[in-house]
Parts: structure tokens; sequence; C-alpha cells
């Protein structure tokens, strides 16, 4: 039997109102001169084509589809009254039998990031063992060493989940069934929190030692063009 075919799926429909910016937050140059997403891009292509990436669009579309036209576009056309869960639905729907990476497009990360996270056979998802704040996604681990909660409101939180994961194609029905349980202002993660109940294992691959950073607020895009001057990446 042939390996499942991994597919990729940007999360790029939300408004990103926290950095108060007229663009997608995809869009947003970092001092470098590339967009978050193209640097995203750059990433993936070490590891996909063109044709295996799909990115889910809806707060003023058109500028991220004139800009990368090679990639494949699902428009969700409620953008401004859903949320995450809804958006990662509408990719995963389209994708069946496949193994699906996602991510936020919001994320600036060095392409090795991706390395293990592809290379991992099982579903999983990218964590660090950082402090965190009020604002960023926590995850606890089972005894078991799985993942057992992740959402903002965590307690006692091991680190920060950083917004990309996996999910293999024999996992992908139950993710999909619990999503579609969600409501429209659920995150994603509310989603795997459910299929974890239903018996979803999902395994951290801790990335601390990398470069991997959501842009929620202006100091997080500055704290990220450091890094990437510091490390010339």
């Amino acid at each position: 039997m042939s390996e499942n075919k991994l597919k990729v799926i940007i999360l790029s429909a939300g408004i990103g109102s926290r950095l108060d910016s007229p663009y997608p937050k995809p869009l947003i140059r970092l001092d470098n001169g590339k967009s978050i997403m193209q640097y995203q891009i750059e990433g993936l292509l070490n590891y996909v084509s063109f044709d295996d990436i799909y990115v889910v669009v809806g707060f003023k579309k058109d500028l991220i589809m004139e800009e990368f036209p090679n990639l494949i576009f699902l428009y969700n056309s409620d953008y401004d009254n859903t949320n995450t869960s809804k958006s990662l639905l509408l990719g995963l729907q389209k994708l069946r039998g496949n193994d699906v990476l996602w991510l936020n497009g919001d994320v600036v990360f060095e392409a090795s990031v991706l390395q293990d996270i592809i290379k991992f056979k099982k579903s999983c998802m990218a964590v660090n063992v950082a402090p965190v704040g009020e604002e960023e996604v926590k995850y606890i681990l089972s005894s078991l060493g799985t993942i057992s909660q992740v959402s903002k409101s965590v307690v006692n939180a091991k680190g920060e989940a950083v917004g990309i994961n996996k999910v293999s194609a024999e996992d992908l029905p139950l993710l999909l069934d619990e999503l579609e349980q969600c409501g429209d202002n659920d995150y994603f993660e509310k989603g795997i929190e459910k299929a974890i109940a239903k018996g979803l294992k999902i395994y951290p691959i801790d990335i601390s030692d990398k470069l991997c950073m959501e842009i929620d607020f202006e100091e997080d895009l500055k704290t990220v063009n450091q890094l990437l001057y510091r490390t010339n990446l």
C-alpha cells in the first residue's frame, strides 16, 4: 500500500483585528521584505509542492489570491461570523484520505520546524516549553505523554501550542466529526479536545530550540523580526 500523500492547509480567513492592519495578517511584511505567508510557503516547499497547499481565505481574500496564484484556495464565506474550527473543517472536508498538516496564517517559523512533524507517523502538534501568557494557546500532557488539553484556558500549562499541527489520514474522520459539532466561534483546538475525549491520540513535537512564533500583536512582530535578524533566517 502506498503512503498517504501529505497535504497542507493554511488558515488565513480571519480579520486579525488585534494588529490593526488594513491587510490580512498573512500579508504583513517582515523586515526581510517577505510577507508572513511568503515565508511560510518557502518553508513548506522544502517538503511539499504548490499543488499540495490549500489556503482557507475570507477577509480581503483577493489580496492573498493575487499574491499567491499557484496555490489552491477555499473560501470561508462566513469568515466574519466563524472561527478557526469552521475554516479547518472546510479544508479537511476536501482532503479525506490524506495526512494533513495545518497551520495558522500568522505563524513565522524556520523550515526545520516542519521536519520532525512531517516525519512523525501519527497525529501530532508542535509545542514548546516556554512560559506562556493569557493569550497563548497552552497544553498539558496525559500520563501517556500525549496531549490531554489544549486551549487558551489551560491551567498549569507545560508550554505553548504554536499553531502547526498534523492529523493522520486514519484520525481525520474523528477530527472532522468533532469539528462539525463545534460552535461557530470555537477555535479548532476545541475540536481537538473533543476528539481526544473520543480517543484521538495527538503527540507533542517539541520545537523549543527552533524559531516558531505566532504574530498576534505588534510586540510579537518586533520580536520575530529581531530573531530573524539575529539568526539570519
